[in-house]
């Protein structure tokens, strides 16, 4: 038998926790909770108290951790310091007092700032801009920071622990899943975004797409009349370096709204896997052979990825529209793996060289023919829908 230790190989835990008004120790439903990496207070997951004031984090793996609360009115506050390891996988914070902020009444200053995380009756709403951690971020890394959302190694998607999440783009289907879904997202960034809108129970309006919740991701539309455009930019700089670029393109006037982006992302990442197996004889115990391996694995990753769309109004009551949009992603991933073998006393008997390379092509091109109609003035609509998927 064989005992493998792999470098990587974390435990999931899980941070508990509640928040409390620190005036009248009232709960605050709805307050944020922003969990942090300890080392530089880069942010890891976001979640939203309910309404007996409670929040939980979990699959978060081995590391420290701190975590600040945030709400209307009041201060932020942050906790101490957190740890999740082989022997506590389950930390409790405690109480948060949040400190409502005194009102002064001598002056009056009235700005305007969407919160990050708003929570309504049917749904809770991620305003992306609000975040400044999220520049330079893909729309899969915005989501994977959002309450409730978990995203795995293979990119499946999963709200509150259950999977079969439907993922609809500015309110239709994206019509994908799994590997495809996952890489449309990564070519998508988050300077394309204006909200994600998180339901685990979705109203009528989306048919019941399942039973496992709706995640809607709001593109940006510019309401403004005349021309509009933007560009933007990001750089990380990790072993390699890591580059992402945007331009959005809008006019709109009385009749017609016409809105286009288009982006571009370089990854290029790596990893080292070390692998010390001994084994053993099914009896005695004794240690038969000994394998230690070293793994090198590079992966260079281009997203690319272009949407266009025109919104024309028929009358005040009917609008008719199209929406064009793909991506194309080709990657390498190579991989170098010695192994060496060694006897019981730990003299080297054989040792082998693996080299693996992989290149991968996804694309997607997808177009919509959407007409929706004002039937009266109570709200009730009349909508159609046409698609087409390459």
């Amino acid at each position: 038998m064989g005992n493998a230790f792999c470098s990587f190989a974390q435990s999931p835990g899980k941070i508990t926790g509640s928040i409390k008004d620190g005036g009248n120790q009232k709960v605050i439903d709805a307050a944020s909770i922003s969990l942090l990496n300890a080392k530089d207070s880069s942010l890891i997951k976001v979640s939203v108290t309910d309404k007996e004031g409670n929040f939980v984090f979990e699959n978060v793996q081995d590391g420290s951790y701190l975590l600040m609360a945030s709400s209307t009115g009041h201060g932020k506050t942050y906790s101490k310091p957190l740890s999740i390891n082989a022997q506590t996988v389950s930390v409790s914070a405690g109480v948060l007092q949040l400190v409502p902020v005194n009102k002064n009444l001598k002056e009056v200053i009235v700005t305007s700032k969407k919160p990050f995380i708003e929570r309504k009756l049917d749904r809770t709403i991620v305003n992306v801009e609000a975040s400044i951690t999220n520049v330079g971020n893909s729309a899969l890394e915005v989501l994977e920071k959002s309450p409730g959302v978990t995203v795995d190694k293979d990119g499946n998607i999963s709200l509150k622990g259950k999977q079969g999440v439907i993922i609809f783009i500015d309110g239709r289907p994206s019509y994908l899943s799994g590997p495809d879904l996952a890489n449309m997202l990564r070519n998508m960034t988050a300077a394309q975004l204006d909200q994600i809108e998180i339901m685990t129970n979705p109203p009528a309006k989306y048919d019941a797409a399942g039973n496992s919740g709706v995640i809607n991701i709001k593109t940006k539309k510019n309401k403004q009349f005349g021309y509009n455009g933007s560009i933007t930019a990001g750089y990380t700089q990790g072993i390699y370096a890591r580059f992402n670029e945007a331009l959005s393109f809008n006019y709109r006037n009385k009749k017609m709204n016409f809105f286009s982006n288009i982006s571009h992302n370089r990854h290029h990442k790596a990893e080292e896997l070390y692998i010390l197996r001994n084994f053993r004889e099914a009896t005695t115990k004794d240690i038969k052979s000994i394998f230690d391996q070293e793994t090198s694995m590079e992966n260079q990753s281009y997203y690319y990825y272009a949407k266009a769309g025109l919104d024309y109004s028929v009358s005040k009551k009917t609008t008719v529209g199209i929406v064009l949009n793909g991506y194309y992603n080709p990657s390498t991933w190579e991989s170098v793996t010695n192994t060496s073998i060694y006897n019981p006393d730990q003299i080297l008997t054989n040792k082998t060289k693996a080299v693996t390379r992989n290149d991968e092509k996804w694309k997607n091109f997808s177009g919509n023919f959407n007409f929706r109609t004002v039937l009266d003035s109570a709200g009730q609509e009349l909508t159609a829908d046409f698609d087409y998927i390459q």
